[in-house]
């Protein structure tokens, strides 16, 4: 298993454990974990660019190299962290194949149940990726026939299933208040419950905003798996999609 090391958020200075993520590499299939720099300083993320998201690095078993996602972390003050890999190293000793991809992160606590397979991400490398990520995570929470909007810049919607209607932001801002307040508005006017993703957060009054409508918020990294980032979240991963 990868190695798990204490990290403090340089926004807030609260402690965290930290595991680096585990992934397959394409050539071999070994499953590998980055290499973080001993004594690398962890740093904030304020602008978020697709070239300083990923690292190059070959894996150990076959020498392949291989584009990863930067290792990173929300914590609850808000922040994206990012920690420095040590790139002078070709990889850790490969990890026993893990049962799940999904990437130890420090989210709001949630569990999903016993019978929910595990989540299958959908690797970030473009904007249609995180759409098609979202997609994915809802069909997992049990909302049906998930598909992309047909006029998203119309609509304003990028994601509309039976019931359920949801926006992925997958530009570096972070998402303000009245997008949140329009994804509310669009699933009353719909019927329908909402969701949002977003792959840089959500501004402060907007996820207290969130709080207050009943918005499930989650944040995305580069590996696909969402997360949760406020509570009404973690109900919804502890409960799957409502039931009619």
């Amino acid at each position: 298993m990868a190695e798990s090391l204490p990290v403090r958020c340089p926004a807030c200075r609260s402690e965290h454990v930290f595991t680096p993520p585990t992934y397959s590499c394409e050539g071999c299939g070994t499953a590998l974990s980055l290499p973080l720099l001993r004594g690398g300083v962890p740093v904030q993320v304020q602008h978020r660019s697709w070239e300083d998201s990923w690292v190059s690095l070959g894996c150990p078993s076959c020498g392949r190299s291989g584009q990863w996602p930067q290792p990173e972390f929300d914590c609850r003050c808000g922040a994206t962290i990012r920690l420095p890999v040590d790139t002078s190293a070709r990889g850790q000793r490969p990890a026993p194949r893990p049962a799940s991809r999904r990437p130890a992160r420090l989210p709001v606590a949630a569990a999903p149940p016993a019978s929910r397979p595990p989540f299958r991400p959908v690797t970030i490398r473009t904007a249609a990726d995180a759409v098609a990520a979202a997609a994915q995570y809802l069909k997992w929470l049990g909302f049906a026939e998930v598909r992309p909007s047909e006029d998203p810049a119309r609509s304003g919607l990028d994601l509309r299933g039976t019931a359920v209607v949801a926006q992925v932001e997958s530009s570096v801002r972070c998402v303000p208040l009245k997008d949140v307040e329009c994804l509310w508005l669009r699933g009353l006017n719909e019927n329908a419950d909402c969701a949002f993703f977003a792959l840089s957060g959500y501004a402060s009054d907007a996820r207290t905003r969130a709080d207050k409508l009943g918005v499930p918020l989650f944040v995305m990294d580069l590996t696909g798996t969402p997360q949760p980032v406020n509570e009404v979240a973690s109900q919804l991963i502890r409960t799957g999609a409502p039931t009619a």
